[in-house]
């Protein structure tokens, strides 16, 4: 019999499944790192919250595990890594706290509209300073959505049920979506114009990050009020402060920071702020839903082998996995590329397999794509939950298989459809192992997809790969690999860079002050 060890705090409904379905449980709570070494050996899974850390010490004693399931969303306390290489299935529950932190976000705005925190204060301290608190409608006034997905189109919903106009912003929400869910599909620069409140629901991405920032605060209408129960670090709080403080934003409420435990911030004591400590996911439903969610999914994968949102396991059967293990790195490498280059909605995505690829299982090739296509933007997808993430946001998918073989044994093609046209990459596999890329965007170029990379579209013109070289190498920058591509003498051509350091926005407006430089980017595998 499968035995579990529930090492966080977590509902009693979670044993009760596991022990119906035929699972041994152990509910032990509050131990050491040491003390869990010396136990965990005993366990072919580990259910936990945010408390328990799963790291690499922790996970070489935990001779016989097989899965950890995180009741929750979050997994920066799992060693994802260390458990994929000890073979040990890392799930969580990305859905469990839809509803519980989009009521959050609705109820801190109701909050900041009508100055709730300081008007209880202020009565309890006896003032009644009923003309002090004057506060706004929401009815009639605009929310500005800063991510439509699972959390934001509930909100939207919500919102839409307050008789708000809701102007959403989201790279992936297409015209039909939008139409969908009653939302108007905006720039940034449009939302930060119009909008009354605005409220984030995005994943903490490169792209994502410090989101509103000083600049785009500054874009925002004046008396603004700004909610985000989604990740700490999506606004400059420093900038945030500022605002505030000048009257131009009229209220924020954050109950996630950029660091926490949030002990103490510059914003604390600010006029027209509110805080909590980060209590999205804090009702009695939510916390029963995740405690039930991941017990079902880890009981299903211990007594029959199912898989639902493994973030490091697509749905595969034993038969199938050795085959398609490289085909699926570069099928998610493909994906990554072609999420993180392709600009503006785009409402299909195609994968086009041909000869040796075209005789295999498509699904676990379309999930991968999906999921390096999809990861560029949000950090919840794994290859179990991107197809639905796909189809939530409006995106069409389409599978197409070609046997016969080309001009590689082996091929790959992954197609987006955009505004501006359809855009498309081509790889293979070099020895039945080895992700290539072949094809960027019509333009033949041969390049291995790996760290950190930059890519530079350029005019074809004598001297630039020099002038180019320089400018790396005095920005102390190693090139690793160098790819070039071409359509024609003269034309356009197309580099594909590996480099030792992660691209830096300083980097990227050196290299687009260089004569003939068309576009330039830093991309990550």
């Amino acid at each position: 019999m499968p035995k579990v060890l529930i090492s966080d705090k977590m509902d009693p409904k979670a044993a009760q499944i596991f022990r119906e379905r035929g699972v041994e449980v152990d509910e032990i709570t509050g131990k050491t790192p040491d003390e869990l070494k010396a136990i965990i050996g005993e366990y072919d899974g580990l259910a936990i919250r945010s408390s328990t850390k799963v790291t690499k010490d922790i996970l070489e004693h935990a001779t016989n595990l097989k899965v950890v399931g995180r009741a929750g969303i979050g997994v920066d306390n799992v060693d994802i890594p260390a458990a994929s290489a000890k073979g040990v299935v890392v799930m969580n529950t990305p859905f469990g706290n839809s509803i519980t932190t989009a009521e959050h976000a609705i109820a801190l705005m109701f909050a900041l509209a009508r100055d709730l925190p300081e008007a209880d204060k202020s009565t309890q301290a006896g003032k009644w300073e009923k003309n002090r608190f004057m506060g706004v409608e929401v009815t009639g006034k605009t929310l500005g959505l800063i991510g439509a997905g699972n959390i934001g189109s509930i909100v939207a919903d919500r919102a839409l049920g307050l008789k708000m106009k809701v102007a959403a912003f989201d790279p992936f929400l297409t015209e039909e979506r939008a139409l969908e869910l009653g939302v108007q599909k905006v720039t940034l620069d449009e939302l930060l114009a119009r909008a009354d409140f605005i409220t984030l629901h995005t994943p903490l991405t490169d792209q994502t990050r410090n989101i509103l920032s000083a600049e785009n605060l500054a874009k925002t209408k004046k008396g603004v009020r700004i909610i985000n129960c989604a990740r700490g670090g999506l606004i400059d709080e420093a900038a945030l402060k500022e605002g505030l403080d000048s009257g131009h934003i009229g209220g924020a409420a954050l109950d996630v920071f950029v660091t926490e435990p949030a002990k103490e911030s510059p914003l604390f004591g600010t006029p027209n702020f509110i805080s909590t400590p980060h209590l999205g996911a804090s009702t009695t439903e939510a916390q029963v839903n995740v405690a039930i969610q991941v017990a079902e999914q880890m009981a299903d994968y211990l007594v029959s082998g199912g898989v639902t949102n493994a973030l490091n396991m697509p749905s595969l059967t034993a038969e199938e996995a050795p085959k398609l293990k490289p085909y699926m790195g570069l099928a998610e490498k493909l994906g990554s590329l072609v999420g993180q280059l392709a600009h503006g909605a785009i409402d299909r995505i195609s994968i086009h397999s041909e000869g040796a690829a075209a005789e295999l299982n498509p699904k676990p090739l379309t999930s991968a794509v999906l999921k390096g296509f999809l990861g560029t933007q949000t950090d919840t997808v794994n290859m179990v939950n991107a197809p639905v993430l796909a189809r939530d946001r409006g995106v069409e998918v389409r599978e197409i298989r070609t046997e016969r073989e080309g001009d590689y044994h082996t091929l790959l093609r992954v197609s987006v459809r955009t505004a501006d046209g359809e855009r498309s990459v081509v790889g293979t596999l070099f020895g039945d192992a080895a992700p290539r890329l072949v094809e960027l965007f019509g333009i033949k170029v041969e390049a291995d997809l790996t760290g950190a990379m930059l890519y530079v579209v350029n005019e074809d013109a004598p001297g630039f790969i020099g002038r180019l070289g320089t400018t790396l190498g005095e920005a102390g920058v190693n090139i690793g690999t160098f790819h070039l591509g071409r359509r024609q003498a003269g034309g356009e051509a197309v580099l594909l860079l590996s480099v030792d350091e992660q691209v830096t926005p300083e980097l990227l407006a050196t290299v687009k002050a260089l004569p003939g430089v068309k576009t330039a980017m830093g991309l990550k595998f």
